[in-house]
């Protein structure tokens, strides 16, 4: 332990309780790490520098930067030498050399970490409660029981969304790598996990980008003293067009279309000029600057790290509140409101039967707290260690859950609004889904409102805010996944990275800016996310509780929260939650959805496009696992056990000492 630190030691010059290298890795006997070392924190004396001092290898800061590998898979005894450490049970240390160590070096020392703690709470919350939380939920609850809906809703959130939710935070905070390297951590033969989710999410910034920019454009829009989607006088408007709020006595018929519907379809989506997905037609310039401008809004706001982004949402996460807030009021002081509240909450008992009920409950909770993504791995992998991720997996979750439940008041007694105007029932005002429920109906009555500009203006503003802390988060789990993963590549070009990545995102988006854009947005939207991630996120829940290992993993959470989960949420991560995906995914399989918009039906074909976008993603699980066991060397069951076994030791911080929890 206290040979000079110049010499050299070889294989054959390691004898029982020495200190040993195998296959390029220094390996230390368990015996010489327990010995308690007179001033063990120290280094040789003749290395001089205090700031050189050795130290206990550990990925959390990684190992001594001044005594690196060679490059060729050997050590210096400068690490051979490294003092142990006082402790209390067996500690096997280790040291990673050639190419991984210094990807080790390079991705820890030098990570950065949330400035406050609200930041991480922040974009978490930001990024869980996007626009589907305004337009998706409220519509699910109402078409599901009502009130009714409810209660499948919080079981599968118990049992299902929350476990999942703080498994991910716990992974991410512990391990401290984004979604691809946290395999080798982990189980190394499911990293193509990791590379899934960074296609999923590019294919999620490929069409909800556009659904801002369309937001955009109505906030633009909105800056006039009447609002354009009030009047049938306009050059986009047709014979049809009907606005039975005029001061005149005017009748709804089966055929008339209100100026709202025909400013969002012939004005800002321009599908009139489209024949559907067999020709899409040219590519609106409007839409085109508008999406241009978000993805520079994007760009600045993320391109230095988490130090910015946990700025921005700031504003991002916590200006969407106060406008439900304002939105609420108003829309309870509508007549006609208590017609829409009584619809959204009537609890309809017969449809807990139905198997379809619950099945919507679990998507809407999964695909709203948002599991799958790599963003809570990403997020989480920037906190302190010891940082509270279960209060903070908690406290978040219920705060999207109820944002969703607030979120249907504020649609519905708006659309009781409607409902009273029309003389029509509720379900005739509500048929409208998705964007249209937003961009049509509710945009036509904020448009019919005293201070109609106001309302418009701060209404989508607020949608903006909404998408762009989610595009934020979905962007930045690509950008943690690949820097960690390439550390040596991209750790200094972060800035050119990023570009890169937001130049591929907008030119990917042309295909949705077409005037036939929204039946891609649409198709992209029900099959390129949805039974990828469910796939995804089932594999994930597999490979931590049973190759990982359910014991390994809560005593990870010990070492960071100093207490072990419980028996409920063992039981949640081993068999409940990955029966509840299973059970979501088969359900979607066998049933897969019949898309319509507008007037248009989907042809058979796209459901076939639909479902090889979906499996582009998720075909890289397969392909890595086949690659793993490829370049493995030794017999078929020597290489499934490598496989499945953890590369890599993960750090954990002791004192000052960083130590390898092994």
């Amino acid at each position: 332990e206290t040979e000079p630190l110049t010499s050299k030691k070889d294989v054959s010059d390691c004898n029982k309780g020495d200190d040993c290298k195998e296959n390029g890795r220094l390996v230390r006997n368990p015996k010489s790490a327990l010995r308690l070392v007179e001033d063990g924190n120290k280094v040789h004396p003749s290395q001089g520098d205090k700031g050189e001092a050795a130290q206990i290898s550990n990925g959390y800061s990684g190992v001594q930067s001044s005594v690196p590998c060679n490059g060729m898979g050997e050590v210096d005894d400068a690490q051979c030498t490294a003092p142990a450490a006082t402790t209390t049970t067996t500690t096997t240390t280790s040291t990673t050399c050639g190419a991984e160590g210094q990807q080790q070096l390079m991705e820890l020392e030098d990570r950065e970490t949330w400035s406050k703690k609200i930041d991480f709470l922040l974009s978490v919350i930001g990024y869980a409660v996007d626009l589907g939380n305004v337009w998706r939920f409220p519509y699910i609850c109402y078409q599901n029981g009502g009130g009714a809906f409810l209660i499948p809703y919080t079981i599968m959130a118990i049992f299902g969304g929350i476990p999942l939710f703080y498994m991910e935070l716990a992974l991410g905070q512990y391990h401290r790598n984004g979604c691809i390297s946290i395999w080798r951590k982990i189980c190394p033969i499911f990293k193509g996990i990791g590379f899934a989710i960074c296609i999923i999410d590019l294919y999620v910034a490929s069409y909800y980008n556009t659904i801002m920019a369309w937001a955009f454009y109505y906030l633009v829009s909105s800056f006039t003293a009447e609002l354009p989607w009030t009047s049938c006088t306009n050059a986009w408007n047709t014979g049809n067009c009907t606005n039975y709020f005029s001061k005149d006595n005017v009748s709804w018929s089966l055929h008339s279309i209100s100026p709202a519907e025909e400013f969002y379809t012939r004005q800002v989506l321009q599908v009139h000029r489209s024949d559907g997905l067999d020709d899409l037609g040219g590519i609106s310039w409007q839409l085109t600057l508008c999406l241009l401008l978000i993805f520079t809004i994007v760009y600045f706001s993320i391109w230095k790290g988490v130090k910015t982004s946990g700025k921005v949402v700031w504003v991002t996460a916590t200006f969407p509140y106060i406008i439900l807030f304002i939105l609420l009021v108003r829309g309870a002081t509508l007549p006609g409101a208590w017609r829409g509240v009584l619809y959204y909450l009537k609890p309809d008992w017969q449809k807990l039967l139905a198997t379809e009920v619950w099945v919507d409950a679990a998507a809407q909770i999964f695909f709203s707290l948002g599991p799958g993504f790599g963003v809570l791995l990403a997020y989480a992998s920037y906190n302190k260690f010891h940082n509270n991720c279960y209060q903070d997996a908690l406290v978040t979750s219920t705060v999207n859950c109820a944002t969703s439940f607030v979120s249907g008041f504020v649609i519905f007694t708006v659309l009781g609004y409607m409902a009273e105007m029309r003389n029509e029932d509720v379900s005739e005002v509500a048929k409208d889904t998705g964007p249209s429920l937003l961009f049509i109906t509710y945009a036509e009555a904020i448009a019919n409102m005293p201070a109609s500009t106001f309302f418009a203006i701060i209404f989508f503003l607020m949608l903006l805010t909404l998408g762009l802390d989610s595009t934020f988060a979905g962007l930045e789990g690509v950008i943690t996944g690949v820097l960690d993963e390439f550390p040596h590549v991209w750790s200094k070009r972060r800035e050119l990275f990023v570009l890169g990545l937001i130049i591929i995102c907008f030119l990917g988006s042309l295909a949705t800016l077409t005037f036939g854009g929204a039946y891609v947005v649409k198709l992209f939207e029900e099959y390129a996310t949805g039974p990828a991630v469910l796939t995804v996120v089932f594999l994930e829940a597999v490979a931590v509780a049973w190759f990982y290992g359910i014991t390994q993993f809560c005593n990870d959470v010990k070492e960071m929260l100093g207490f072990t989960p419980g028996w409920y949420w063992r039981v949640c991560w081993v068999a409940i939650s990955p029966i509840f995906l299973l059970f979501v995914t088969c359900s979607f399989l066998s049933n897969p959805p019949e898309l319509r918009l507008f007037d248009y039906n989907y042809p058979y074909w796209t459901t076939v496009v639909g479902y090889c976008i979906g499996t582009s993603s998720i075909i890289c699980i397969p392909i890595y696992m086949v690659y793993r066991l490829i370049v493995t060397p030794g017999t078929l069951k020597e290489r499934i056990l490598k496989s499945i076994t953890p590369e890599t030791a993960t750090e954990i911080p002791f004192g000052d000492i960083r130590m390898n929890a092994v």
